[in-house]
């Protein structure tokens, strides 16, 4: 025989886990939509890491390209000084020499006249 009591128990029993099965699907149902969102962040994630890897990069080569100039005209100035002043050493020799010459021309063309006459 059925009872009242029985079946009210039975049935407040089928709802609850009713109730418990939505709640669980509920939460499947959330846990699939996490996992969708943590997808998309970590693809956003990668985008944003790459996309300032190649920030850092570009400014990384500016930095390198600046800091050569500078070791380029450092380097450039000092070679035309040292050219300069090589030039400059270059002229005082040259006058020393044509000074030398200038003093020992006329003694230079006695000894070849003297020579001359002698043969």
């Amino acid at each position: 025989m059925d009872y009242p009591i029985q079946n009210i128990m039975s049935s407040m029993a089928e709802s609850k886990v009713t109730g418990i099965i939505k709640s669980l699907n509920a939460l499947e149902d959330d846990l699939d939509s996490l996992n969708s969102k943590v997808g998309d962040m970590k693809k956003q994630l990668s985008v944003k890491a790459i996309t300032e890897i190649d920030n850092l990069l570009e400014k990384t080569r500016e930095m390198a390209t600046k800091e050569a100039e500078v070791i380029i005209n450092a380097s450039k100035d000092k070679a035309t000084a040292e050219s300069a002043k090589i030039a400059q050493e270059g002229d005082v020799k040259l006058t020393e020499i044509q000074s030398r010459i200038d003093a020992s021309f006329d003694e230079a063309v006695k000894h070849v006249v003297s020579l001359v006459l002698k043969a």
